[in-house]
């Protein structure tokens, strides 16, 4: 893993650079010298704060469903209302 800085303006300039950057490791958005901000990859992000990877549709799939219990959502009562021009 290989840690890059880069400064703000030069990140503004090259977004693209940084991108790849990236790839390799955090970088590290500097402004003035001092660091303030890190980019990161996603997957990077997600393994190291925990978060899970599995989609909505997978968290779906896993829910128990049975076809004994029907699925019947109450309608919603949607009333128009004339809006006030006066």
């Amino acid at each position: 893993m290989t840690i890059t800085s880069i400064s703000s303006r030069d990140f503004t300039r090259d977004v693209a650079a940084a991108k790849r950057a990236a790839t390799h490791g955090p970088v590290y958005i500097t402004n003035r010298g001092v660091p303030e901000y890190v980019l990161q990859r996603i997957e990077d992000y997600r393994r190291e704060s925990g978060e899970a990877e599995e989609s909505l549709l997978a968290l779906m799939d896993s829910l128990p469903i049975t076809d004994d219990e029907p699925f019947d959502p109450p309608r919603a009562q949607i009333v128009p209302k004339t809006p006030d021009l006066g």
